[in-house]
């Protein structure tokens, strides 16, 4: 409990950073979203090449250096798919972030309830919790809203989690300094 208070300041700075992230997105919707593809496509090519040199370079008596291989090519063909077809990307992506806002979601949920005996204010985790899968579950069911609709969802959301994270921050804080103050 004590180490989680006291790094009550990376939770501010993370909340800070989401909320930086969702105002850019506001400012500049096409660069965010191609940004994101590109990002993903360049990340999916060097891994996918270091996966192949892993099993090339992997001794024969490995029996699954074809592995290494296959999923090495299927990465970097991931990559150069996001080049070619930003637009497809952008959807399997959004897909990806829905799925990844639900499950951060559940898992802060159950933090909360977890640390309810521990600490006062952890309302504000499991509120972060629900934000997160109900951002998922609207990027889920109208993934075809479009991509500046989405971006703007993504912008919400970003600001809206930054802003819960940088009070749960400070009500930490508080905690650890004696402070009775309540969020």
């Amino acid at each position: 409990m004590f180490v989680a208070m006291t790094n009550w300041w990376a939770l501010v700075l993370r909340g800070v950073v989401a909320i930086l992230f969702g105002v850019m997105t506001f400012i500049w919707p096409q660069i965010t979203l191609a940004t994101l593809v590109f990002l993903f496509g360049a990340y999916a090519i060097v891994d996918g090449v270091f996966a192949i040199v892993a099993g090339v370079r992997a001794p024969r008596e490995f029996a699954r250096w074809w592995v290494l291989l296959i999923e090495g090519i299927l990465s970097v063909i991931a990559g150069l798919i996001a080049f070619a077809v930003p637009g497809i990307t952008a959807l399997l992506l959004l897909g990806l972030i829905a799925g990844w806002a639900i499950i951060t979601g559940v898992i802060e949920i159950v933090a909360a309830v977890q640390l309810r005996k521990e600490i006062q204010g952890e309302w504000l985790l499991a509120l972060g919790g629900i934000t997160s899968i109900l951002f998922g579950v609207l990027l889920l069911l109208n993934p075809g809203a479009g991509a500046l609709a989405v971006l703007w969802l993504i912008g919400i959301y970003a600001i809206l989690f930054g802003i819960i994270l940088v009070l749960l921050g400070l009500k930490l804080r508080g905690m650890l300094h004696g402070s009775a103050t309540t969020v």
